[in-house]
């Protein structure tokens, strides 16, 4: 399966490997800031827990982009790999530090974070528009700058027009981009919400979801109660499998019994599991 490129890719904002060696300065962990514009708003507690233990064992194996300012290091790209880093307890990571615009180091943040598809479906779309607002783009420009389609960029920041219940579902992952893209094409908000909560209640797929969407909502099935909530334990196990595949995950049972559930809804999604599923046989 083919991996896609993105715009010009982050590598066209750093040396070329053969100068990268020398470009690599250790910096203190007291000396860098974090970066106020970074798209990513959620951090997973378990994942960076995992990453520092890696970490511990073979250190930061790629540097944090950083410009200088006022004699200190803001990072543009790798604030997971710093946050994950001082977790590990380490004194200084391997940074590499460039001139940037205000406009360049945005896009070197959003593109990153694109790449490794560490954004959620709202955090995406929330850098996106500020991408745009902060750099003067249009959707195609911006679109261009991404390597997307400007439909793609424009379904995106539809997104931010649903309700803020819905976001948070989105966010938690409770349902997925497909999902919501279906949802922010409903005009009436409550029936947004309820859609929504059929989906989550019912785990219905985004098609199943699109035949609702055409009914009339008087035909609309009355969603089944909501099960128990599952344990903690399986609470944060859902979690940081959603996190680890980047796909939709459902546990439904108990700790005796059950069935989790890995929902894709495209080729990338399945290239994702792919490659999880190739690096879990390495080990």
């Amino acid at each position: 399966m083919k991996k896609t490129g993105l715009g010009r890719g982050l590598d066209a904002l750093l040396p070329e490997s053969s100068d990268l060696e020398n470009t690599v300065s250790m910096i203190a962990v007291t000396e860098l800031d974090r970066n106020p514009d970074q798209p990513r708003r959620e951090f997973d507690e378990a994942s960076l827990q995992a990453l520092a233990d890696s970490i511990r064992q073979a250190g930061v194996l790629q540097p944090l982009l950083v410009v200088e300012k006022n004699g200190r290091y803001r990072i543009v790209a790798g604030e997971r790999r710093f946050r994950a880093a001082r977790i590990a307890g380490l004194d200084a990571v391997p940074c590499i530090v460039r001139d940037f615009t205000p406009a360049e180091q945005m896009e070197a943040a959003l593109i990153e974070n694109l790449q490794r598809e560490d954004l959620n479906p709202i955090e995406e779309a929330a850098a996106m528009k500020q991408f745009m607002e902060s750099c003067g783009y249009t959707q195609e420009q911006a679109a261009k700058k991404l390597g997307k389609s400007r439909p793609a960029v424009a379904n995106s920041l539809r997104l931010l027009t649903l309700p803020e219940t819905v976001r948070q579902d989105v966010i938690a992952g409770r349902i997925s981009a497909g999902h919501a893209r279906v949802l922010a094409g409903i005009e009436d908000e409550k029936r947004q919400i309820a859609l929504a909560q059929l989906v989550i209640l019912e785990g219905l797929s985004v098609r199943a979801l699109e035949k609702l969407a055409a009914q009339p909502e008087a035909s609309l099935p009355k969603p089944k109660p909501a099960p128990r909530p599952l344990p903690l334990e399986l609470q944060d196990m859902e979690s940081r499998m959603r996190e680890t595949f980047g796909l939709r995950t459902m546990f439904k049972g108990n700790r005796k019994h059950g069935k989790i559930i890995l929902q894709y809804e495209s080729e990338d999604d399945l290239e994702r599991l792919y490659q999880c599923l190739e690096r879990l046989e390495k080990l």
